[in-house]
């Protein structure tokens, strides 16, 4: 009798790389496809003066974690190490469901982004990107006079 590594999401996986993979901006030299192994969730909110971004790298050490902000495009890019690999060599997978390797994220950003005073933080896993919008952009309200 032997027994076979079932994994139930290996071909959602797949198919969410390849959907991804097929709707990336061609026009670019984004390899995102040919370098991430695995693609981390991300929540976007918008604000009145600022975007939000809430990115789910569990396990992720902060200092694996680069994040860039050139011509308007947000880049998140990292690692994630399994754990075995850190502790034995010898080890023998019986289930693998959590992501590892590299992973790479790309978010086009609008004009009235701040760029000079985006801050990222750490916190249990979930990295906080916080962008703050350019004192023009935010709406003001304006009082009529009677």
């Amino acid at each position: 009798m032997s027994l076979i590594k079932y994994e139930p999401w290996l071909g959602a996986r797949q198919l969410q790389n390849d959907i991804n993979r097929l709707f990336s901006n061609w026009n670019t030299n984004d390899s995102s496809g040919v370098t991430a192994d695995w693609i981390p969730s991300v929540d976007i909110n918008e604000l009145d003066d600022k975007f939000q971004l809430y990115v789910d790298v569990p396990g992720v050490d902060p200092k694996d974690v680069e994040i860039t902000l050139e011509s308007g495009v947000l880049t998140i890019s990292g690692e994630r190490f399994m754990q075995a690999e850190k502790e034995e060599e010898n080890v023998i997978r019986r289930r693998t469901e959590r992501g590892s390797g590299r992973f790479y994220r790309r978010f086009i950003l609008p004009e009235t982004v701040d760029a000079d005073k985006v801050k990222a933080t750490d916190r249990h896993g979930v990295l906080e990107i916080l962008i703050p919008k350019q004192a023009k952009a935010q709406p003001r309200r304006i009082e009529v006079a009677a």
